[in-house]
């Protein structure tokens, strides 16, 4: 399974990043083989319609779950579309904390 986190920089001890549209990273965690990939965000600074356009990104990365902190409504449209289910990280500081707590089923699913 891909599960995407967005973050402050790359890798599984990157720090956690509440906005989706507007993480400066996604990073991809493969939980079957145990991988991170981080991929920058370049929607980072676009004018507007950001939430569509990365929830674009995770189609196209195969992530069928999404751990953020908020969701615009148009994300949430898209994602909703795209059966992406989307939990909110609590607490979490970093990308592998955040993970760690999906995979325990500490999170509360908001999408």
């Amino acid at each position: 399974m891909i599960v995407c986190i967005t973050a402050k920089g790359e890798g599984a001890e990157a720090a956690v990043e509440p906005r989706f549209g507007r993480a400066p990273y996604f990073i991809f965690a493969d939980t079957d083989a145990g991988t991170f990939v981080s991929v920058k965000n370049e929607l980072v600074d676009a004018a507007g319609g950001v939430g569509p356009r990365s929830a674009q990104v995770l189609v196209d990365h195969g992530a069928t779950v999404l751990l953020t902190g908020q969701l615009g409504g148009n994300a949430a449209t898209a994602l909703k579309a795209a059966g992406i289910k989307v939990y909110s990280f609590g607490n979490a500081a970093t990308v592998a904390q955040a993970l760690e707590d999906y995979t325990q089923g500490d999170l509360s699913e908001i999408l």
